[in-house]
């Protein structure tokens, strides 16, 4: 069974899904802990469930917050960390430590309107669609591979509200459907890119 950290920053509602999902075992998974940069209704849902907790504030530097929020999470010991709806951008040198086994939702079909608000974006751009993508993170802002998306109807008479909400549903979803694919083997993080990108890089260094 893998062993899943999530760090939230809000309300905590797409975690909460999850927690749902893996305790009902439709998810063959256990959050072992969550973590947060902020006290926030998320955190409140785990200490409730009764599933470890940490915070770590951010402040600048950004680098040596982003080192001391791994640490935490590295301290548990996860096969993946999961950031749902995590506000943050952790620095690349925290993410090599956990990638390619580190996932993030966003809600927009990415690669189009990446970004903290993705869903603003989309309704300020008139377009008619829009989706929920699941992907690894990697140094950039939601530029990792994507492994899971969907698209999703902007409807004429949506708000940012109620479309990010029908966005939300997807969004869990594909996160469930990733991890399911994860634990029985369907799905090899290691085989979406990040190899044979650093290979790549490390080519064009050495010409």
């Amino acid at each position: 069974m893998l062993r899943l950290v999530v760090l939230v920053s809000g309300s905590g509602t797409n975690f909460a899904d999850l927690l749902e999902r893996t305790r009902a075992g439709r998810v063959p998974a256990e959050i072992i802990a969550v973590g947060a940069d902020r006290e926030c209704a998320g955190l409140d849902i785990a200490r409730a469930a009764r599933i470890p907790t940490f915070v770590e504030p951010f402040a600048a530097p950004r680098e040596a917050w982003s080192d001391r929020i791994a640490d935490r999470i590295a301290a548990f010991e996860p096969d993946v960390v999961v950031l749902s709806g995590f506000m943050r951008l952790l620095s690349a040198r925290a993410v090599a430590r956990f990638e390619p086994a580190i996932l993030n939702t966003h809600p927009a079909y990415l690669p189009e309107f990446p970004g903290a608000h993705g869903v603003r974006d989309a309704i300020a751009a008139g377009v008619t669609q829009t989706g929920a993508s699941v992907i690894i993170v990697d140094s950039g802002v939601d530029t990792g591979p994507v492994l899971a998306q969907q698209r999703v109807p902007v409807l004429p008479d949506d708000t940012q509200d109620t479309l990010h909400d029908r966005i939300k549903l997807v969004e869990r979803d594909l996160l469930a459907s990733v991890i399911i694919d994860i634990a029985d083997g369907t799905c090899d993080l290691a085989d979406h890119g990040l190899e044979r990108r650093r290979a790549a890089s490390d080519t064009e260094e050495r010409q």
